[in-house]
């Protein structure tokens, strides 16, 4: 049986823990084939980012070009864009993008920035499921979000600029807020007591979007890549991988 092909839109993390190659690992362990547009080559491991090289935004779009014209793309994850003039290539090709899923990538876990809130806006107008972390759903509304009511409240805000859904994730705290079609609800979790959680949302965003290109609703592919991440952090979790917070087992798990 030929697996679904699913394409990310996203920066390559030299350590093998986010970004391109989480989105591929994450494709790859629940059985879609992987395809792949580079935004940008990061210099980064376990303790942080220290350099980033974007990729011009003609190569960006000779890597779309390449990939639309021969495969059949059924679902779409868009991580760092750090460029303007990418996320414009990138727009302007948005009909052709199905089951576009956006995890706005701002700022790394260390500290450094991958992003700006206004190539995310862009973006994330079009219809797509739009998957922010309380703190990115705070930087894109310039206001903090860390309770539950704040959670729930940035959901809806972002889901009325035009994304098809919204998922603000709750990071450690393993509770998701779901809103799509003006509904919004809480998805609580288990913790997993881990420090190696680096990752995590790529491989959230990405495994909603193999289970969008399967056939799955938006409710169904969000709680199914929420007990993936999860699998994948317990199987992770006693890993020693680098100094600092370490990946997920994209491989130990499926959904």
């Amino acid at each position: 049986m030929t697996p679904p092909v699913v394409l990310t839109i996203a920066g390559s993390d030299s350590g093998g823990g986010a970004g391109i190659q989480a989105d591929l690992k994450t494709f790859a362990a629940l059985g879609a084939f992987g395809a792949s547009v580079i935004t940008a080559i990061t210099a980064q491991n376990t303790l942080g980012v220290t350099a980033i090289h974007p990729v011009p935004a003609e190569i960006v779009a000779a890597q779309l070009d390449a990939v639309l014209s021969d495969l059949p793309v059924a679902a779409v994850k868009i991580g760092m864009i750090s460029d303007p003039d990418v996320a414009k290539v990138i727009a302007e090709r948005a009909d052709e993008l199905p089951n576009l899923v956006i995890d706005p990538v701002l700022v790394a876990t260390a500290g450094s920035r991958l992003g700006e809130v206004g190539t995310v806006g862009v973006l994330s107008s079009y219809p797509c499921v739009l998957t922010p972390n309380r703190h990115e759903a705070g930087a894109l509304l310039g206001r903090p979000v860390e309770t539950t009511e704040e959670m729930v409240s940035a959901a809806a805000e972002l889901a009325a600029r035009g994304p098809r859904a919204v998922v603000v994730t709750g990071s450690e705290l393993a509770l998701d807020v779901l809103c799509v079609g003006g509904e919004t609800t809480l998805l609580p979790g288990e913790p997993v007591p881990t420090v190696n959680n680096h990752g995590s949302g790529c491989t959230f965003s990405s495994a909603i979007a193999v289970r969008l290109a399967a056939g799955d609703s938006v409710p169904v592919a969000v709680e199914a890549a929420k007990r993936y991440v999860r699998r994948g952090l317990a199987g992770g979790s006693t890993w020693q991988l680098g100094a600092g917070p370490g990946p997920l087992d994209h491989f130990g798990w499926s959904v």
